[in-house]
C-alpha cells in the first residue's frame, strides 16, 4: 500500500475548509484497525461524512454499534493524525450536499451491517475471487439489510445525484474504493491544536539546529 503525501493541518484551521458532505476516512489506530486495514489492502479503515448543523460540525457514521452523529472536533481530540478529509464533488458533478447529509442523517439510530461487511470481506479471498467473477452491477442498489460504514457513505451520494464508484454495488464499496474515486480529492489530514503546536515547536527546533550548525 503506498500512501500519498499527507497535508497536516490543525483543526481549528481546517473546520471551515470542510463542507457538508465532504469524505472523512480513518485511519488504524491500533493493532485491531491495523489488521482491518491490511485484510482491506488500504491505509483506510473508516469512512464517515461531514455535516454542519447549528453551526457545530458533526461527523455522520456507520459504526458497530450503529448509525451515530458526534462533534468531529472530539474525535479530533482523541485521535489526532487520524482522519483525512477529502473534497466531495472534485469532478463538480450535479450533486446535492444538502441531500447526501440528509440521506447519511436518516441511517443515525439503525443497526450496523454486518451481513453486508462480511460479503465485501470475503471479497478479498483468493479461492472466493478465483471462482466467482467480479460483481459490477450497481443498478440494484436497494437495501436489503443495514449498510456498513462505506456502504453508508456511498448510498448517500447516490441518493444526492452521483455514484461515487461506478460499477461497483454500494454493498461491496470500502473505504479504499472511496479514497480512489475521482469523486474525491484529499485536502487535509486533522490534528488537535497541543499536536499542532509541538510540530510548530519542533520545526522552529530543527531550523535553528540547522541555522547553528
Amino acid at each position: 500500500m503506498s500512501e500519498q503525501p499527507r497535508n497536516i493541518v490543525s483543526y481549528s484551521l481546517a473546520r471551515h475548509e470542510i463542507r457538508d458532505g465532504d469524505l472523512l476516512l480513518f485511519r488504524p489506530r491500533d493493532w485491531y484497525t491495523r489488521l482491518i486495514a491490511v485484510a482491506g489492502r488500504s491505509e483506510y479503515v473508516h469512512a464517515a461524512m461531514a455535516a454542519w448543523w447549528n453551526q457545530r460540525l458533526m461527523n455522520v457514521e456507520m459504526t458497530s454499534g450503529g448509525g451515530r452523529a458526534q462533534l468531529l472536533s472530539n474525535i479530533v481530540e482523541r485521535w489526532p493524525g487520524a482522519i483525512d478529509v477529502y473534497r466531495a464533488n472534485a469532478t463538480h458533478r450535479r450533486f446535492s450536499r444538502e441531500a447526501a447529509v440528509r440521506a447519511m442523517i436518516g441511517i443515525t439510530g439503525k443497526k450496523y451491517g454486518w451481513w453486508n461487511l462480511l460479503r465485501a470481506a470475503c471479497g478479498h479471498l483468493p479461492l472466493v475471487r478465483l471462482l466467482l467473477s467480479p460483481d459490477c452491477n450497481d443498478t440494484e442498489n436497494t437495501p436489503r439489510c443495514p449498510p456498513f460504514c462505506s456502504e453508508a457513505v456511498a448510498m448517500a451520494c447516490r441518493r444526492a445525484g452521483v455514484d461515487p464508484v461506478p460499477n461497483l454495488p454500494d454493498r461491496l464499496t470500502e473505504p479504499a474504493d472511496l479514497s480512489r474515486s475521482p469523486f474525491y480529492a484529499y485536502r487535509f489530514t486533522l490534528i488537535w491544536e497541543a499536536q499542532a503546536e509541538l510540530s510548530d515547536q519542533a520545526s522552529l527546533l530543527e531550523k535553528m539546529t540547522h541555522t547553528t550548525g
